[in-house]
């Protein structure tokens, strides 16, 4: 790509910040490098782009060193944002009825930075000051050429709050979206871990779980392609969609297929089958010690009465520790069960502005009335849950 034969959106002493397509990247070869530390690198970005449309359009800024070499890709997608997605079900019910007669009732268009499944991470990782301040001073000024007026850093883990304290210093409110969780893992099996990390009322309740599923032959399996079982398990994925109250990205039977296919060196799935009929399905993907849990798919029918989401969890950490994984991280929503495995809060910031300086200090004032973890009680009861809000230097 050359870079330079576009329009920059913005040139600092620090660089330059260039905006490209995808095909225009085809023969970058910093895009090739990009997110190379994530497990979420360049391929899953194009697997993204291509498979979870819903109106997405997706971008990335080039981003050029004062010499006018590419140094960082970042990832970030254009779309009309419901501004009250993550609120409390209380102050969603009134809006539900104005938007009856008012459709785009606080809805925006808005500019994301991140990524549409998943968290957002710096090109650099965590110590990406240098993209910070280059992205900084471009989103504002992007976003009023292409009249999206909300500018968004979605979902950044809370590692990325000195990189990104330019942004909440200046113009952006940082708020909590729904947190990740992580639980350490480095025991010999998960007898020992119950053993040294759990309570006794919630090892007796585990094991009580366990007999009952024991009686019905529920058997696993782990594969790296999900192609051949895909009409089996997608279903499975929908009906815990359908059920969950909070909806960002839904995935697609071509977004799972092509996670095997093109990542399957990052990508494991889980298939429980009672009577060689799939009732459960999990997707996973793993990087350096670390297995993520990312989706879920369960049978209703029988998922409550089999304690199916214990039984998941269970085989799934099982299945880590027997390859050498050290830390277990799962994705948001479901805390209960999570704060009896004793795992730890992963938080996930958001950076919200607008292209107007003038309506910012109100969205500093409401944001925080809606950010998406007010609604959940059982947050502020893990032992970290003040990270949450803490400041940079945490």
């Amino acid at each position: 790509m050359e870079s330079r034969n576009v329009k920059a959106v913005v040139k600092t002493e620090d660089g330059a910040v260039y905006v490209a397509s995808r095909p225009e990247l085809e023969n970058c070869a910093q895009w090739k490098m990009a997110h190379s530390q994530q497990r979420k690198d360049y391929r899953y970005h194009e697997i993204v782009e291509e498979t979870i449309l819903q109106g997405f359009d997706y971008r990335y800024f080039v981003l050029e060193d004062a010499c006018g070499e590419i140094k960082a890709i970042q990832p970030f997608f254009l779309l009309r944002q419901d501004l009250v997605a993550g609120a409390s079900e209380r102050m969603q019910r009134p809006i539900s009825a104005l938007r009856r007669v008012f459709p785009r009732f606080l809805t925006m268009r808005t500019l994301m930075v991140g990524c549409a499944a998943g968290e957002g991470h710096l090109d650099s990782g965590p110590d990406g000051s240098w993209i910070a301040r280059l992205l900084h001073s471009a989103l504002v000024k992007y976003g009023r050429q292409v009249k999206h007026k909300m500018i968004v850093l979605k979902e950044f883990p809370h590692q990325y709050r000195k990189a990104l304290e330019v942004f909440s210093s200046d113009g952006y409110t940082r708020v909590p979206s729904l947190p990740m969780t992580r639980l350490n893992i480095d025991y010999a099996n998960f007898d020992e871990y119950m053993a040294k990390a759990l309570s006794h009322a919630t090892r007796k309740d585990l094991r009580r779980k366990f007999k009952a599923s024991k009686d019905h032959a529920i058997e696993m399996q782990v594969v790296d392609d999900i192609t051949p079982y895909i009409d089996e398990v997608y279903p499975l994925y929908l009906q815990v969609y359908n059920r969950s109250s909070m909806h960002f990205e839904k995935l697609t039977p071509e977004y799972m297929k092509s996670l095997g296919t093109r990542m399957a060196d990052k990508t494991r799935f889980f298939i429980w089958r009672q009577n060689g009929k799939a009732v459960a399905f999990s997707l996973c993907m793993v990087n350096a010690d670390t297995i993520y849990d990312e989706y879920l798919g369960l049978d209703y029918s029988v998922a409550l009465d089999l304690h199916l989401y214990f039984y998941t969890f269970r085989d799934i950490v099982s299945w880590a520790m027997e390859k050498g994984y050290k830390w277990y991280c799962s994705s948001a929503l479901n805390y209960d069960p999570k704060l009896r495995f004793k795992c730890e809060l992963v938080p996930l910031d958001l950076y919200v502005c607008h292209t107007s300086r003038l309506i910012n200090p109100i969205l500093k004032r409401v944001l925080p009335l809606l950010e998406p973890t007010r609604g959940d009680e059982t947050l502020a009861k893990f032992s970290n849950s003040h990270a949450l809000w803490a400041d940079a230097a945490t």
